[in-house]
Formats: C-alpha cells, sequence, structure tokens
C-alpha cells in the first residue's frame, strides 16, 4: 500500500547542472562549484524584471559592477576580498533575488539561511568565513553605490529618488562614465564574464 502523500520527507536540496547536490539546510562547501554558481545567478533577474532592455538585468552582472566599484575605492585589498565582494549575492543562485522589503517581511530566519550559505560559499572559495568590518562596510557601499546606478539607469528611479533611497554614488575616474551607461547582458555574456572575473582573482 503506498504512504500518504504527506507522510513523504521533504525534500531540501536542489540538483545542480553540475550534478551536485546542495543541501539547502546544511551546505556543504564540497557541494558548491563556481559553474553552478555563475549560471545561476546569470538568470537571476535583478529588481523583480523591471528594467529596461532586451534582456533582464542579471544578478551575475551586478556582482560584477559591484566588484568593479568596490576595486575602484579600495585599491589595496586583496584577491580574496575581491573575491568576496564578486560572491556577495553568490546565495541568490540558489534562493534567487528576493527584494529587500520581502526579505524584511519574511524576517530573520530567512537572513539566517542566507547567511548558512553565504558562509559554505567563502569556505569554498578561500574566503574569510567572516570578513572585518572595513570590508564588509566597503563590500555594502559599492553595492549601494551599483544599486543607485542600476536604479536610475535601469529601473525608472529618477536621480532625485535614487539619492533618497541609496545615498550618494560616488565613484573615482572613468567608471562613473561606464556605470551610467549599463545595458543588460543576455545570459551567457554575463554567465562568461562572471566566470573570468572569478579566475581573474582566483589566486589567494
Amino acid at each position: 500500500m503506498n504512504e500518504p502523500l504527506h507522510s513523504k520527507p521533504v525534500r531540501a536540496w536542489q540538483r545542480m547542472l553540475s550534478g551536485r547536490r546542495l543541501d539547502l539546510l546544511q551546505p556543504s562547501p564540497d557541494d558548491i562549484e563556481i559553474e553552478d554558481i555563475a549560471h545561476g545567478l546569470a538568470r537571476v533577474a535583478r529588481w523583480n524584471g523591471q528594467t529596461t532592455g532586451a534582456h533582464a538585468f542579471s544578478v551575475a552582472q551586478h556582482s560584477l559592477i559591484v566588484t568593479d566599484i568596490f576595486e575602484n575605492l579600495n585599491p589595496t585589498t586583496s584577491n580574496a576580498e575581491r573575491r568576496a565582494a564578486l560572491l556577495h549575492d553568490a546565495p541568490e543562485y540558489v534562493i534567487g533575488d528576493l527584494i529587500s522589503p520581502f526579505k524584511a517581511a519574511i524576517g530573520l530566519d530567512y537572513k539566517a539561511f542566507e547567511r548558512r550559505l553565504l558562509a559554505a560559499i567563502h569556505r569554498r572559495f578561500d574566503i574569510p568565513e567572516t570578513l572585518s568590518p572595513v570590508i564588509t562596510n566597503a563590500i555594502k557601499d559599492a553595492d549601494r553605490i551599483a544599486a543607485f546606478f542600476e536604479a536610475t539607469c535601469l529601473a525608472g528611479f529618477s536621480i532625485e529618488e535614487g539619492r533618497a533611497f541609496f545615498g550618494r554614488a560616488d565613484v573615482n575616474g572613468s567608471l562613473r562614465d561606464t556605470l551610467q551607461t549599463i545595458e543588460p547582458l543576455p545570459a551567457k555574456d554575463a554567465h562568461r564574464h562572471f566566470i573570468a572575473r572569478f579566475d581573474a582573482l582566483a589566486r589567494i
């Protein structure tokens, strides 16, 4: 006799294209591959897809921009710290990009899950599990600045709205001009650029 459907164990793992099986409740660094991360992030849309352009603006492309800004404002940081910037949203390859208001509504359990997965990602790629407050804040600043340019260039925010929600967006040199002309990349290109940047930062 078949067991009732409700008595079957709940599946808490995801099969990755690499063949890995990632346990979402107890993620192991051994089951995390950079190709899976790049593939997933290149197909997750920022801003719930509410951006201009022929393609969705992906979390992979956002991560590259954050890394550009982080390096621009913090030129003496190590490759491990730059990998932390590139992978700051890496858990979203599994859980998607939930907008900040929804994260707040879900509450602390979601944030604890996200932190646990990010800690496993850090262990996998030789990044300190706990970053210094200086580096943590520098990555947050780069993330905020990236959000300003994404919001005002792609997501329909006015400059005034962007400043109200994300603050000032100060970057050095020609990077500002680049950020003011963001164009969403096709997923395959975002994936390729993400892997190339990771490989360039692979040295400890």
